[in-house]
Parts: structure tokens; sequence; C-alpha cells
């Protein structure tokens, strides 16, 4: 029997930080290591051009996506590895979807009104981003997408437009369902307010840090003029980012871990965070793949992916009266 379909992927739009690894790619590697889903993770090239970006980094960008899949632990022969912008499909139904949905709908996404905060205007590809999103998901018959609860909005918003077709022109698409995940929020190392960033380097522990760099940013990052190490998120804001980075990279709990340092102070904790975080990071800084096994398995991937897109679309078309 074959298993239900899962999808989901990262953009391509910088270096990738211990934000995107506890939040996503941990836990596709989980996900496909379940064996319960035919997983598919893409490559949103599309999606990162909502953004500004320099055309002579892109091409490095998605490539380090890639790797960072491969080193985490997604191994091409258990998940389908593929590039948003290979299976032009899916722009495709991106526009067949925008011709349903209610500008309205697109501008209550509480992501858009984010970015819309304190700007007269942000390019079009913002507010139609769920849209794409959907035609990502919907096109390829997933059943499960991981999300966290940030993420369930546009999800939501996915499942209506499912809906909005199939009232329309007939039973086309399965709704998704969440899979919900266990996405550690992970913040900035000097401004617990703020999520880790790539826009403020300083602050943000990357995948590929050396450990000189890994072990500088922890020493600077701010905790409290306390010295107990004890989850607080009020009042000891930024040691508590520091324990949610600990127990998710130790599988420790909160608490083992504040037993583990009872009695001692800061310092005794930073170091065995560098310790951990530097272990952890391992694979991503030693990863080595040449671009030619690289678009190997992207070429696999691709294929895989588009055979499924275009016999999908040809359906979609046949719905909808085109030729």
């Amino acid at each position: 029997m074959a298993k239900p379909i899962l999808i989901s992927g990262i953009q391509s739009d910088g270096r990738l930080h211990l934000g995107n690894y506890l939040g996503a790619i941990k836990n596709f590697v989980e996900l496909q290591n379940s064996n319960k889903y035919d997983c598919y993770f893409f490559i949103a090239d599309y999606h990162s051009l909502t953004v500004d970006f320099n055309p002579e980094e892109k091409k490095n960008q998605v490539y380090d996506v890639v790797k960072a899949y491969l080193a985490a632990g997604i191994d091409p022969k258990k998940s389908t590895i593929f590039i948003q912008s290979h299976v032009p499909e899916s722009t495709e139904l991106a526009w067949v979807f925008n011709t349903l949905m209610p500008v309205g709908e697109l501008e209550r996404m509480t992501q858009f009104k984010d970015k819309m905060e304190n700007k007269k205007s942000v390019n079009t590809g913002l507010l139609t981003y769920p849209l794409l999103m959907a035609a990502d998901i919907l096109i390829y018959n997933a059943k499960f997408v991981p999300v966290g609860d940030d993420q369930l909005q546009h999800l939501e918003l996915t499942r209506s437009t499912a809906r909005k077709f199939n009232s329309k022109f007939g039973e086309t698409f399965i709704e998704p369902e969440a899979v919900l995940t266990k996405a550690s929020r992970v913040m900035s190392l000097n401004d617990p307010e703020k999520k880790m960033s790539k826009s403020r380097p300083i602050t943000c522990l990357f995948l590929d840090d050396s450990e000189k760099d890994i072990e500088k940013k922890i020493k600077r990052s701010v905790t409290d003029s306390g010295s107990e190490v004890k989850y607080n998120l009020k009042n000891k804001a930024g040691l508590s980012n520091l324990l949610s980075i600990y127990e998710a990279l130790s599988e420790k709990s909160i608490k083992e871990i504040e037993e583990k340092y009872k009695g001692k102070g800061y310092g005794d904790f930073k170091s065995d965070l560098i310790s951990l975080v530097a272990e952890k990071l391992k694979p991503f800084r030693e990863f080595k793949t040449g671009e030619e096994k690289l678009n190997e398995i992207i070429r696999a991937g691709d294929i895989k992916a588009k055979k499924m897109a275009s016999k999908k679309m040809r359906e979609i078309k046949d719905k909808i009266g085109l030729i």
C-alpha cells in the first residue's frame, strides 16, 4: 500500500542558521525516518525572490539548502529532493488559484500584515505567496504538511483553496492535514525579543559556523544579572533562549538541564552549550559533495516531482476547460 505524501520546503535566501535546522530540517529527518510517509522536500527558490537578492549568489544558495538537507540526514533514496523552479507546473497552478481567491483573504494573512507594517508598499509576491505555497502542496496530492503553530494560517488557506476549486470544478484536490512539529523558536543571541535572523549575523548561529565563531557568539550572548541557570521567559529571556537551544539539541528536558547546573553559574552552562552546538553542527561544517553529485540528486528528484505535477496539471486543465 502506497504511503501518503508529505511535502515541505525551505527558501534559498541566504546562509541557513540554527533556527532553520531546529524549526524545520531536524523535523524533516525525523519524519523521513518514521517510514510513515512518502516525503518530498524542495528548495523554494521562487519564494526566495520575494526578498532582495543578488543573482550571482542565488545558485550557490540553492545548492547550500540541498547540502544542508543531505548533511542533516535527508536521504535521496528515501525522500525526493527537488527544486521548486524546475517544476513550473506549480507556478501555472498558482495562477489558476489567483483567479479563485479574493484579494481580501490574502490581505488578512498575518505574515503579510507583519511585512506591510511601517511600509508604504511591498512586492505583489508577498501578497500572493500563500497561493504559490498552496500550489506547491496541492499539485503533488500531498496528504500531510509539517508545520509549526505560526504556519497553520497558511495551511488553512491551502485547504480553503482546495475546497474552492473542488466546489467549482469537481473533486480534484486532497485537503492536506497538518503534522504539528515541535518547532523550536530560536531567538537572537543578543536580543531575545527578536527571532534569530541572518540579517544580524553576529547574533546568529549559522549551520556552517566555525567552532571559533560558535564560541565567540555564545560567550557574547545576553543572559541577565543573576547567576542561577533557570528557565524564566519573563525575567531571564536571554538565558531561557539558550536553555531552549540546549533542550532542542540535547533531547533533555528543561528540568533536567536546570538540575544539571544547580549550584553552577552561567560560565559552566555556556561552556557546555558551546561544545554541544559545535558537535551538533559538525556534519554541516564538514559536509563535502561535489556539484556533479548534487546535480545528479536534484535531477532525479526533479524528474519524479515533474512527472507527478505534469499529470496533475493535465487533470486540472481538463477540469477548467483548457486544451
